[in-house]
Formats: C-alpha cells, sequence, structure tokens
C-alpha cells in the first residue's frame, strides 16, 4: 500500500485495542479523567513513515473519543503516540481524519 490517504472505515480488530490501551494513560492524563470503558469500536489506518491509525473508542455511557495514533516504523523501534484526539464524540458521527 503507498502513502496517501487514509482507508475506509474498518471495525476494530484485537490490535486496534491494544492500540488504543497503549495510548490510553496518555489521553487520561490529557484529559485530567479516568476511563473506566475504553472499547475500540472502529478504525481507519493511513500509511505515512510509519502509520497512523484513527481509532474510534467507546468510552462509557454512550460518549466516545477519537484518537490519532502514531505507531512509527518497526526499525525505529519508538513508542505509540497518541498524536492528536476529539472528546465529545457520538456513536454514529464518522471518523474522519483530524
Amino acid at each position: 500500500m503507498m502513502c496517501g490517504g487514509p482507508s475506509a472505515t474498518m471495525p476494530a480488530t484485537a490490535e486496534t485495542q491494544e492500540i488504543a490501551n497503549k495510548v490510553k494513560s496518555q489521553l487520561e492524563e490529557k484529559e485530567n479523567q479516568k476511563f473506566d470503558v475504553f472499547k475500540a469500536i472502529s478504525f481507519k489506518r493511513q500509511l505515512v513513515a510509519g502509520t497512523n491509525f484513527f481509532i474510534k473508542v467507546d468510552v462509557g455511557e454512550d460518549k466516545y473519543v477519537h484518537l490519532r495514533v502514531f505507531e512509527p516504523l518497526p526499525h525505529e523501534n519508538k513508542p505509540l503516540t497518541l498524536s492528536s484526539y476529539q472528546t465529545n464524540k457520538e456513536k454514529h458521527d464518522e471518523l474522519a481524519y483530524f
């Protein structure tokens, strides 16, 4: 796959949940709150020099957050980064590039 636009939205997988879990503490720190529920629902993937993952996460009580997570190339041996996020999302909100 070439670098370019994000993929279509796909249902979250075990890998998606793992990625969300790895950046959960970064989000909690930025938002200054703990999320009891943190369930990845769907995602898009964008290949850059590494991979951007856009992940819709159910945080309970009908609230959702959208995460943008950057995964460096494997040989760079760097951790996942929460690049950006959007709060106060609803279930039907489209997972768009941000």
